[in-house]
C-alpha cells in the first residue's frame, strides 16, 4: 500500500490557523486583543537543512520550488526579524485577524 500525500493533512492545519486567526480577530478585536499570525514560507532551520546543502537533489528541489518564488530564494531567519518586530510593536495595533506572509512572494504568484 502506498503512502498518500501529506499534502491534505498540511492544507487543513493551514486552513485551520487562517481560520482561527480570522475569528479570534474578529472576537477579540473590541477588547484590544489583536490576533495575527506569521506565514512564512521554506526557512533555514533544522528541519528544512537539507534543502540548502550543494547536493542533487536539494538543487533539485530549490530549483523547482524557487521557480514559484518572485524574490528567488529560500528564507533565512533574519527575514522574520522585521514581521516579528511590527506584529509585536505598537505598529500593529490596529490589525487583526491577518496572516502576514513572509515568503518571498511565493504566494503572491
Amino acid at each position: 500500500m502506498e503512502r498518500s500525500s501529506s499534502l491534505p493533512r498540511r492544507a487543513g492545519c493551514w486552513s485551520a490557523v487562517d481560520g482561527i486567526t480570522k475569528a479570534l480577530g474578529c472576537e477579540l478585536g473590541e477588547t484590544g486583543i489583536t490576533v495575527n499570525a506569521l506565514g512564512p514560507t521554506v526557512f533555514r532551520s533544522p528541519l528544512t537543512a537539507w534543502m540548502y546543502e550543494d547536493t542533487e537533489r536539494a538543487r533539485d528541489v530549490r530549483k523547482g520550488f524557487l521557480a514559484r518564488v518572485p524574490k528567488g530564494r529560500l528564507g533565512e531567519p533574519s527575514d522574520l526579524a522585521g514581521p516579528l518586530l511590527f506584529l509585536a510593536s505598537r505598529a500593529s495595533d490596529f490589525y487583526t485577524g491577518h496572516i502576514l506572509y513572509a515568503d518571498g512572494g511565493y504566494t503572491a504568484g
